[in-house]
Parts: structure tokens; sequence; C-alpha cells
């Protein structure tokens, strides 16, 4: 006889495992955390000392007795066993440490993993107390959660820009016809932010400090007027701290290359894909999910490249976790979209 636990012991959870942020969904109580999927550990003990925000303010300033990792590269785990830990604790958080809770987890994953990263992310989740692990590619739970009807048998073209990766994916009935995905995203432009200051300025400045001025004057195409923050770094001769003012017009000629890679990627899923589908897109256009999609004047870039209207999901950041939510109340489904192994 199957012994079954009462559902008040056990709540399924969906995970947005991201290169930049890990999400959390559970099961009836909806988005409960939404960390950066960073961790700290003591090098000597290997013990943890913080995970996600507090980790993440820990960049670039630990002592030499502290390693910062961030567990997940291009969408995919890079570090297994910080993975592993990540994961562990984030669950924890959000339903406790009991060994009578073991949820059924639904993770979304990029499309282009392999069989090698599909392992290692499901051993990650069984290792973190999941008894039962669905993988579902993110550009899918991203169409799902940013609401398109993907059971119809018209054309959806969902482009979600995330930290490690950009994917673009053409989804009919329930499944992805086309897909293709680029290593081009926040992280990348993070990196692009660094090495144009350190070009132009001669000051080093950290990933994060990047990511702060992406997010601060990050644009796409020249706006009305002209903004400008000041920057705090080292100087790369002197190696003295210095300051400098940036403006909007740099940081887009910072990023004007992988905004070009991102369109480039899109125009190529375009020319895949089959006429008949290529007919419903005239109306329903493309989908922007992911941080990548509040980059300002993106979609009009994207507009002007395709001659296809571009539409930003409703809270674009969210999108891929809402959409493993729906899966874990929709069994059928799930079946249906989730990888095989």
């Amino acid at each position: 006889m199957k012994f079954r636990l009462p559902q008040r012991f056990v709540s399924d959870i969906g995970i947005d495992l991201g290169t930049a942020n890990t999400l959390v969904h559970v099961r009836g109580r909806g988005i409960v955390l939404s960390e950066p999927s960073i961790i700290a550990f003591d090098r000597a003990t290997h013990a943890v000392v913080a995970v996600g925000t507090p980790a993440k303010a820990m960049l670039g300033r630990t002592p030499g007795t502290i390693d910062v990792i961030r567990p997940l590269k291009d969408g995919v785990i890079a570090h297994f066993d910080a993975a592993q830990t990540l994961l562990r604790h984030l669950v924890a958080r959000v339903q406790g440490r009991s060994p009578w809770r073991r949820p059924r987890m639904v993770i979304g994953v990029p499309s282009c993993i392999t069989p090698v990263e599909k392992r290692a992310v499901r051993e990650a989740a069984v290792q973190a107390g999941a008894h039962a692990v669905y993988l579902v590619e993110e550009p899918m739970a991203a169409a799902i959660g940013a609401g398109l009807p993907i059971h119809e048998p018209g054309g959806h073209v969902v482009v979600d820009i995330g930290g490690g990766t950009t994917e673009v994916a053409v989804i009919s009935l329930s499944g992805v016809v086309h897909c293709q995905s680029v290593r081009t995203a926040g992280d990348e432009m993070n990196e692009a932010i660094v090495q144009y200051i350190r070009k132009h300025y001669n000051v080093l400045i950290g990933e994060r400090r990047a990511e702060e001025i992406k997010l601060a004057l990050g644009a796409a195409r020249r706006s009305g007027g002209e903004q400008s923050i000041v920057v705090k770094g080292s100087d790369a001769v002197a190696r003295v701290p210095k300051a400098i003012r940036i403006g909007e017009d740099e940081v887009r000629e910072a990023v004007h290359d992988c905004i070009g890679s991102i369109v480039a990627t899109i125009r190529s899923s375009l020319e895949c894909t089959p006429p008949e589908i290529a007919a419903d897109m005239v109306d329903s256009g493309i989908v922007l999910t992911g941080g990548g999609a509040l980059l300002d004047g993106l979609d009009e870039i994207i507009r002007k490249e395709t001659y296809l209207p571009v539409t930003i999901a409703d809270e674009p950041l969210s999108c891929v976790v809402r959409g493993v939510g729906v899966l874990l109340e929709d069994i059928s489904l799930l079946e249906r979209v989730s990888l095989r192994d």
C-alpha cells in the first residue's frame, strides 16, 4: 500500500534557476522568493557564509578566506556543489528543513541544455530534497507565464533575454517548432561595460558596479535627454581610487554589439520558421521576456529590424517562474511540455 503525505506537508515548487537570479514559486502561495544566484563559502571550512542578496553584496569585497561563487554560467550549472547548496538553502527557506517534505520540482532550463547539463540539474534538485524533477525549456515557461495561448495552432515568438542566454523560440500547439539560443545577454552586457570603461578611461570596475550602470543608463536607442552618473573604481595605471562621469550614449555604445547579436539571432530564427507559422506572426508578433526586455528602446529596434509588432510581457522578469507555477497546477500540460531524458 502506498503511503501519501497530506498536502499540508508537501508543497510542489517551481524554480526559475537563472544565471543572475533564482525565483521560487510554491503551489498555492505564488512567488515567494527572488534572490541573486550567488553563494559565499568559507574557504577553510567550506561552510556557507551567505546566500543570495547578502552574498551579492560581498562580490569583489571579500578577504582571502571567503569565496563568492556564481554556480551558474550561461544558464547552466558550472559549479555543481555550489548549485546544489544554493538550491538546498533556497528550498529550505521557503518550506523548512524536514525529511518528510520531498516536493515535486519544476525547473526552467535553457533550451540549448545538453544531456550532461540536464543530469546535473536533476541531481542538484534531488539532493535539495525533490522526489520528482521536471525540466521545462525557459522560452516555453516564459510563453506560459506571459499568458500566450500556446495550445493553439497559431505561431508565437518568444524572446527570453536572461542573465546568461538569449533564447528565441517559435511555439505552436504546446511545442517548440524552432529554437535558437545565443550566450549573449545581461552578463555579456555587464562585461562589455567593464571593458569599455577600462579602454576609454583606464578605470577598473567590478561586475556589480557594471550592472548598476546598466540598470541606471542602459538603453538600446538614443533618448531625448542625456543622463550621466558618477562611477567610482580603480585607476588601471596608478592603482588608486578614481571617480569618472559616464553618460547614457557611452553605455549605449558599450552594449551596441551585444544588442546586435541578439537582433541577429532573432532574424536568423525567423528565417528558419515554416511559412504558415510565419504568416501568423504578422498578427501575433514577438513577445519579449526576461530582464533584458526592460532595456529601453530594445523593442523598437527589434520592430524596425523584423517589421513585426513587438510586445514586452507584463512583469518580464518573472515570466518563467510564473509559467512553471501554472504547470504545477496543470499536470497534463506539464507532461506535454517537459523535457525527456
